[in-house]
């Protein structure tokens, strides 16, 4: 086995559909139920916000029951392991807004679009965990006003987060791998393009071929609680 110094793993909406949550692109996924630039745009909670409100405490109320499956333990697993190595080098980006990689003991983590369980006021700024319902009524913990709560999560037109942190790590990985991702989100989808342009060999692990399969050095397919387990321990 190859002996790899620096991991970048990305995780996409694949990697939790076995625990019950709903993905967003693929075939009865959430936007072909519901129309996104009524729900997941700043445009959107600006015209209405009782129903953008009301979308994300229904999906907190689903995450309530979900819980972290054998890929997202195999994951933080693979990450305790190559701490205990003495390798610190590891970073997991989630695509995912889902606390699923926390209860499996995921660590060095970044949620590039947000996290469902955090709430934002839109007049101070201020975040806080938070599992309750957000509604226009309720005040803000930190400024006492209420009308500005939001869920924490990355909308359409907005900037995903920690991109400065994540491209530093793919011009230093060696080994990058793309985990339930579909591939035709950008800038995620580039990430793959990125780590090759510094030499990392490239692993997709996904249900079945996407858009940018073709880029992988290696690539094995099926549901992520057989395949990504079943990777890991391949490493050794």
């Amino acid at each position: 086995m190859a002996r790899y110094e620096n991991i970048v793993i990305l995780t996409g909406a694949g990697v939790s559909a076995e625990s019950g949550l709903g993905t967003f692109r693929d075939e009865g996924g959430l936007w072909a139920k519901f129309d996104p630039m009524k729900l997941a745009t700043p445009e959107a909670f600006e015209a209405d916000p009782d129903t953008v409100l009301g979308f994300y405490n229904a999906r907190r109320a689903n995450l309530a029951d979900a819980k972290a499956n054998a890929a997202h333990f195999a994951l933080a697993e693979l990450e305790q392991n190559w701490m205990l190595d003495g390798r610190a080098n590891y970073l997991l980006v989630t695509q995912n807004i889902d606390d699923l990689h926390e209860q499996a003991g995921s660590a060095g983590l970044l949620h590039m679009h947000g996290e469902l369980l955090k709430t934002r006021c839109t007049r101070c700024g201020h975040l806080f965990s938070d599992r309750e319902d957000m509604t226009r009524e309720r005040p803000c913990p930190g400024c006492g006003k209420a009308g500005g709560l939001r869920p924490h999560v990355v909308w359409f037109g907005e900037m995903p987060l920690g991109l400065d942190q994540i491209y530093a790590a793919l011009d230093r990985c060696d080994l990058f791998v793309a985990v339930g991702t579909s591939g035709t989100v950008y800038p995620a989808a580039g990430f793959v393009a990125e780590a090759r342009r510094g030499g990392a060999h490239t692993v997709e692990l996904t249900l079945e071929p996407g858009e940018i399969s073709d880029l992988f050095e290696e690539t094995h397919y099926g549901p992520a609680t057989e395949v990504v387990p079943h990777w890991v321990r391949g490493l050794g």
